[in-house]
């Protein structure tokens, strides 16, 4: 066996936290009393593990809220020199640390820390004219500074609220500014959260409300392209979505996994994820059932299964028929939606002409606030104009297009951009086309500029 390694991380951490050994056995031992009573921790526990003992499964997670506490920061395992986050541990009121701390480290790996306060700053002053969201705030920062030791129902509402809240950033600002910020608020403040004692169905409910904002965003960092990214988001929101036996947000996530596919071009995938789906979604609601039943048809239309594509349609259409006017402010599916998905599966299909019409439909029936979908809508409207020729009709379309991308701040935006300059400098014989290449063009400072 080789020689014990001192634990130099731990170490580092019980420094910039100013505690001496015998202060840190304390801090340990009074945050185990609040689910272990006669657990005690002395100086001697502590240098042994500084010179590499390993503590026991059910004292390591007692360790990271200590220290996390302490320093105002979520500190994850590894980052502690404990290893890798530990399955159950037994410890009541201490959840695995395998979610909270998956959220920490892909959260960290999100947060851009040059903006990281400019974007904080942006959603408090979004919020403050709320009277009601002036203790949803106050909340916020105690759970950040890790003061939170109990959650209850008002906590998992707090969650619910701010996912809606980024859900609205997302719709009217585009993901570069919304994504930060919830990548952020799932670090700093749902982690902890999730390490929190909870009555069993308030915990339930936190690992919903967090797999809730997971899934968003990584349906964020899907749509931004950043897909690597968004695929670990997703992961771990099904993993959350399982703690809490949660199915429908389960279901969900193995949704946007097949939209995330499609995209990628791997029809195969994107049908197979698609199915799974469905067929682990239980007893539904006729939303969710559009919700499924509409990506199932667009991956049958990438493997070029044009009849169970029509099916999977009909299917949805007679779902939505179903649905009351509500839609959720994550992963909700409404009108707009399903003729978007037409439209998908008539382009996979090869017939462009059905496709521009049913996104047309769509465009008309979206509701306003939602730019930056309306803004990837009429990107791909404007090129599939112009793929039939219509290229009047695709630089109006486009025009339309830089009314919202002006708005904008979306890698999405930023591609479908970038295609219609280029596509435009084949045409730059036409009037309408050098009209719209001189406001491309000024709108392209201006993004520069910002």
């Amino acid at each position: 066996m080789g020689e014990r390694q001192p634990n130099t991380a731990l170490a580092a951490l019980l420094a910039e936290a100013r505690w001496t050994q015998t202060q840190a056995a304390g801090a340990f031992t009074r945050t185990a009393a609040e689910t272990e009573p006669t657990a005690r921790f002395t100086k001697h526990n502590v240098s042994k593990w500084l010179a590499g003992h390993m503590p026991r499964p059910t004292t390591r997670p007692i360790i990271l809220e200590a220290l996390s506490r302490a320093l105002g920061r979520p500190v994850t395992s590894d980052e502690a020199g404990l290893g890798a986050p530990m399955a159950d541990s037994g410890v009541p009121d201490f959840p695995t640390g395998d979610n909270a701390e998956g959220l920490v480290s892909i959260g960290r790996a999100d947060m851009d820390p040059q903006r990281r306060t400019i974007l904080q700053a942006s959603l408090y002053s979004a919020a403050l004219p709320i009277p009601a969201f002036r203790e949803l705030v106050e909340r916020e920062e105690q759970a950040a500074t890790g003061r939170t030791t109990r959650i209850g129902p008002g906590d998992v509402a707090m969650v619910r609220s701010m996912t809606e809240r980024i859900a609205d950033i997302l719709d009217e600002l585009g993901g570069a500014h919304a994504r930060p910020m919830s990548a952020a608020f799932l670090a700093n403040t749902v982690a902890p959260y999730l390490r929190a004692g909870a009555a069993e169905p308030i915990r339930r409910d936190m690992l919903s409300a967090a797999s809730d904002l997971t899934y968003l965003t990584g349906w964020m960092a899907m749509y931004e392209r950043e897909h690597g990214l968004g695929q670990k988001y997703y992961l771990q929101a099904l993993k959350l979505a399982g703690a809490a036996e949660d199915h429908v947000t389960y279901c969900r996530t193995l949704r946007g996994m097949a939209l995330q596919a499609a995209n990628l071009k791997h029809a195969r995938k994107a049908l197979e994820l698609a199915d799974s789906a469905a067929e682990a979604a239980p007893s539904s609601g006729p939303r969710l059932v559009a919700f499924l039943r509409g990506q199932q048809a667009h991956g049958a239309a990438l493997v070029k299964d044009r009849a169970q594509a029509f099916t999977r349609l009909r299917e949805t259409e007679a779902a939505l028929s179903k649905a009351d006017n509500r839609k959720d402010a994550v992963g909700g599916y409404d009108l707009s939606a399903y003729f978007f998905h037409v439209s998908s599966v008539n382009y996979a299909l090869g017939d462009v002409a059905a496709s521009v019409r049913a996104m047309q439909d769509s465009n008309r029936v979206r509701p306003p606030v939602e730019r930056q979908g309306r803004a990837h809508a009429n990107g791909l409207l404007a090129q599939r104009q112009l793929e039939l020729g219509h290229l009047e009709a695709a630089c109006s379309t486009w025009h339309t297009f830089l009314d919202d991308y002006e708005q904008l701040s979306s890698s999405r935006a930023d591609e479908h951009f970038g295609i219609m300059r280029d596509r435009l400098a084949h045409h730059r014989g036409n009037g309408r086309v050098r009209e719209l290449v001189e406001r491309a063009r000024e709108v392209a400072k201006q993004k520069a500029a910002a």
